[in-house]
């Protein structure tokens, strides 16, 4: 088994190429990485910037520099002792621009006849295939086609082209005539084929296939059946077997018609790669035993890491601050997150994934005892947005789908007995399209209900509005934590752990900074009532959350605001949407950035108050990478995080990295420079490179896990925990509530006893000597808020 000791996730595209990516191996070596873990390699639409809309799976990516250079890059990581990551998206295929995708161009073309038809999940029994491309200005796209034309033997709408079927492009009998009106012509054309070009607002309720949420230009494929999963598989598995790939993560599992199979098919196949799968887990569920795997990809650990900085005591202030600033009619739901995210969801499942739900419905209607086809969709919702956890996976996760019977029996007792029907259903028959096609789509209202949608209008405190996060979970115990890792390093050792990626609603360091705000509730409170007095936005959860944006990433430029809150405010789904933009909230949200930063008696005072936070948020950020770097898992660094990060939400998460500038930082490092706590980010630097090095060169001592307690005045603001299998090798010791320790006069005779009453360790950061078996930890953390000791 190949299980690496750290990654470093990059985002390839056409601005961070595989030559490129080759370029930074001796600075990976130097970090002490054990893997590159890259974004989707294979062939993607024309114009892709992340690789996910993958069109032809048995080819490497040309704008990512073609086979040669990815084989190199494969030689280069091999010959630095480095093993190489991919990102496999078994789910679905980009189909934005049909020609690019030699299967989907064959379907809508010979449509059910085609020899790809079965490799996407189309419903044949409602017709042609739906592809909603066309205008709509309120008349249901009927204006938009007059602007179809036949060209070069294709139909064409503007930038896009579709493919004709065999003999449908009939040409004029009367070559004398008049030239046919082109539009006409097409059309008529049009209506001969296997698809039908609709208005783009059919998508999300009448589409006739399976999509990646609500993304219409991501179809979706049944990995489920062996030739679809030979097909697209098969490259990347020639990698595995050559050992130029070591490790695969695996993208949207939840997706699958059978997670567990497609996993244990893929096991088979690549019996040596490190496997981790993007399983998005509820705080207290667990991946299914059954499956072969190494681990999630870590953000359950994030909620764990990052909730230990986040003060519960500022719950309560918060919550008030937030009802206080919302209008009356909402200020209730304010402090029911819960209840925010089922409305939420109601609307996703009701609205945003439409078809989805339909074709669900369509298999309860044909239920014994199922009245009408209203109550079938009525069941449906409700079922579909009662689920926990993202979903069940039959016969596993029973328990998941007893809840939401529970819940949605709760919410409609005129429903219980169809929705009971359906669960009896599923129960009976796991691997039947009803308890399939229901699995699948849960998921998908979860995803685009809480992550999507919730998590943009529950806002009382943004920090905790993560992706694997439960904003009702105001912060984690150390209790909590040491279970949590305990429990990690004794049954998923080889997980992947994260603290940033490519999906995270906000870096690391945004969240460090926003769990100050806990500790300092009353002095944010004021400041808020005051900024929003002057310049408000123009929905009351929208305010809260550009706020707190602008605190986390201060400084930050117009520009990133903009893009940023235009993005959360459609999001929301409040004020206005992606479906049915409002002109004037957007001109309102798109002006705010400009008036807040241009006024410069709040932008001063923003300085002054991040400033006096800013501190606070570093010893925050510090500690969370060591406790993620040290602690049981493999961590994964985001690309550019080794330094302080404030990034949001993608795309603002993928802009270039400053790699020149990291260069120059570590080798100021290898010199022996110890940085001090400071806008550089150097420290950060210094703590990741020398606790990866470490795992890298002697991974034997970051196993086991034991929790450790100190013992004073401040011991609660003390996470301490040791490594190693038989013996204490290593004691970590970070710094949580900084700003409460401060406050009440630092450590003080806070004493840490060390495990074993061992008196003789070396700090692996500052090089400080520690010589005594209980060391005060004004001593330990003199120089740096965290320490990783060594037993000397």
């Amino acid at each position: 088994m190949t299980v690496p000791t750290s990654t470093y996730r990059l985002q390839l595209g056409p601005a961070q190429t595989f030559d490129q990516a080759a370029a930074l191996i001796d600075y990976l070596q130097g970090l002490g990485i054990g893997a590159l873990y890259v974004s989707p390699v294979l062939r993607a639409t024309p114009g892709s910037t992340h690789g996910y809309d993958v069109v032809d799976p048995t080819r490497a990516s040309e704008i990512l520099g073609g086979e040669s250079a990815r084989r190199a890059l494969a030689e280069r990581l091999r010959g630095a002792g480095i093993g190489f990551v991919v990102d496999v998206v078994p789910n679905h295929m980009g189909v934005a621009v049909p020609a690019a995708n030699p299967w989907w161009w064959e379907v809508l073309r010979d449509g059910r006849d085609a020899v790809h038809a079965e490799y996407f999940d189309i419903d044949w029994s409602r017709g042609p295939i739906l592809l909603p491309v066309l205008a709509d200005d309120g008349d249901g796209g009927a204006a938009a086609l007059a602007d179809l034309r036949l060209v070069d033997g294709r139909l064409r709408y503007h930038e896009h082209e579709f493919p004709l079927a065999e003999g449908t492009e009939a040409p004029s009998e009367d070559t004398d005539a008049q030239p046919a009106d082109p539009a006409a012509e097409a059309n008529a054309v049009h209506e001969r084929q296997h698809y039908r070009l609709v208005s783009w607002r059919r998508g999300g309720a009448e589409l006739t296939f399976r999509r990646f949420f609500d993304i219409s230009a991501l179809a979706a494929v049944r990995v489920e059946e062996p030739t679809v999963f030979a097909a697209t598989h098969g490259e990347l598995l020639r990698w595995v077997e050559a050992g130029e790939v070591t490790g695969l993560r695996i993208d949207h599992p939840d997706g699958l018609s059978n997670p567990g199979e497609y996993l244990r098919r893929l096991r088979e196949a690549a019996p040596e790669a490190w496997l981790v799968v993007e399983k998005i887990l509820g705080p207290d569920e667990s991946l299914p035993a059954s499956w072969p795997v190494d681990g999630s990809t870590g953000y359950e650990a994030l909620r764990e890491v990052c909730g230990l900085f986040i003060d519960p005591a500022g719950e309560q202030p918060l919550t008030r601050l937030a009802q206080e600033l919302s209008a009356p009619e909402s200020s209730a739901a304010v402090a029911d997150p819960h209840g925010t995210e089922a409305a939420a969801k109601h609307f996703a499942a009701e609205r945003v994934l439409g078809a989805e739900t339909d074709r669900i419905a369509g298999l309860v209607a044909a239920l014994p005892g199922c009245p009408d086809r209203e109550s079938a969709r009525q069941v449906t919702v409700e079922l579909l947005r009662s689920f926990p956890v993202y979903r069940s996976y039959l016969p596993e996760g029973r328990q998941a789908l007893a809840d939401a019977v529970a819940t949605a029996c709760g919410e409609r007792p005129d429903l219980a007995p169809l929705v009971t029907a359906v669960a009896e259903e599923m129960v009976a028959h796991p691997d039947g399209e009803l308890a399939i096609r229901v699995q699948q789509t849960s998921g998908m209202v979860m995803a685009k209900g809480v992550e999507d949608t919730a998590f943009y209008r529950f806002n009382r405190f943004v920090a905790l509005n993560e992706v694997g996060g439960d904003p009702s979970r105001f912060g984690v115990r150390p209790e909590e934590f040491h279970a949590s890792a305990s429990a990690r390093a004794a049954a998923r050792p080889g997980m992947m752990t994260s603290l940033s990626t490519h999906d995270t609603k906000r870096s690391e360091d945004v969240r460090a900074r926003l769990a100050v705000l806990s500790e300092l509730p009353d002095e944010f409170g004021a400041a808020l009532r005051r900024w929003s007095q002057r310049h408000p936005l123009p929905e009351a959860s929208l305010n809260l959350l550009g706020w707190q944006s602008l605190l986390g990433a201060w400084p930050i430029t117009e520009q990133r605001l903009t893009d940023y809150l235009a993005k959360a405010a459609k999001e929301a789904k409040l004020g206005t949407s992606w479906t049915a933009p409002d002109a004037d909230f957007d001109a309102a949200v798109a002006a705010w950035p400009a008036a807040v930063l241009g006024d410069e008696q709040t932008s001063a005072e923003v300085a002054a108050f991040v400033g006096g936070i800013v501190g606070h948020g570093w010893s925050n950020s510090l500690g969370q990478k060591l406790v993620h770097t040290s602690g049981p898992g493999i961590p994964d660094v985001y690309q550019g995080t080794e330094l302080w990060d404030l990034s949001l939400v993608d795309p603002d998460n993928r802009r270039p990295v400053d790699f020149a500038l990291r260069r120059s930082l570590a080798a100021r490092l290898d010199q022996g420079w110890l940085p001090e706590i400071d806008e550089s980010g150097a420290v950060k630097l210094l703590v990741t490179s020398r606790v990866l090095r470490l795992r890298r060169d002697q991974p034997h001592l970051f196993t086991g896990y034991r929790p450790l307690v100190a013992d004073g005045p401040a011991a609660a603001h003390a996470l301490a925990f040791a490594r190693g299998s038989r013996h204490a090798e290593l004691v970590a010791v970070a710094t949580r509530l900084p700003v409460g320790l401060a406050k009440a006069g630092g450590w003080r005779d806070t004493v840490l006893a060390m495990p074993d009453g061992r008196a003789s360790w070396v700090d692996v950061i500052s090089g400080a000597r520690v010589d005594t078996a209980t060391p005060l930890l004004a001593d330990v953390l003199a120089r740096y808020p965290v320490a990783l000791l060594r037993r000397d």
